[in-house]
């Protein structure tokens, strides 16, 4: 009988070490999984512009009007109302990059704008480049060197939102392309 009560609590002492070690590793997935899905970006901003970044001369959607997201690079935002902030003309990128705090590799980051690259010269970039980033949309992108992993030129919006998640207002977030907006209905 003792032998068995043994082995009982050795089998039970082994199970739960092996469960917590599992669900240690969902944790630590999820965190990646966070990251990697903007979870660490930064939704509401400044409104402050990049140095060089131009008002659209003819965007669809004008400042002070309202269009619908329909992307969801942020938990909340596909299908939430935006306010139209301001429209500009640019080079829109989506960028790989290691955060310089150390974090996991972010896999194509939507969207960085040409204006927000470092020494990007006048020309755009084409997907494959490879250039410095220089704003902070999330931690550890400020200083990050990137590739470029697609590049379009569009009209890029700044937008006020409340998502559709339930979760604080969002203000002047940075960036929701024009292919990412359509009419309110």
């Amino acid at each position: 009988m003792k032998l068995n009560r043994r082995f009982v609590l050795v089998f039970l002492t082994i199970s739960t070490v092996l469960l917590l070690t599992a669900c240690s590793g969902e944790e630590e997935k999820s965190s990646i999984e966070d990251h990697n899905s903007h979870a660490n970006m930064e939704h509401s901003g400044s409104g402050e512009l990049p140095q060089g970044l131009q008002e659209a001369s003819n965007p669809t959607y004008k400042v002070g009007s309202k269009a619908i997201i329909t992307d969801d690079h942020m938990p909340g935002m596909d299908g939430a109302e935006a306010e139209i902030v301001g429209a500009y003309d640019t080079v829109v990128y989506s960028l790989s990059y290691d955060p310089t705090n150390g974090g996991d590799r972010v896999e194509q980051h939507k969207w960085g704008v040409h204006e927000e690259l470092l020494d990007a010269g006048d020309k755009p970039l084409k997907p494959g480049d490879e250039a410095t980033i220089n704003t902070d949309h999330m931690e550890g992108m400020k200083g990050a060197k990137a590739v470029i992993d697609s590049a379009e030129e569009t009209t890029v919006y700044m937008v006020d939102f409340m998502p559709t998640d339930g979760s604080e207002k969002v203000t002047n977030h940075q960036w929701v392309t024009e292919a990412e907006l359509s009419p309110v209905k």
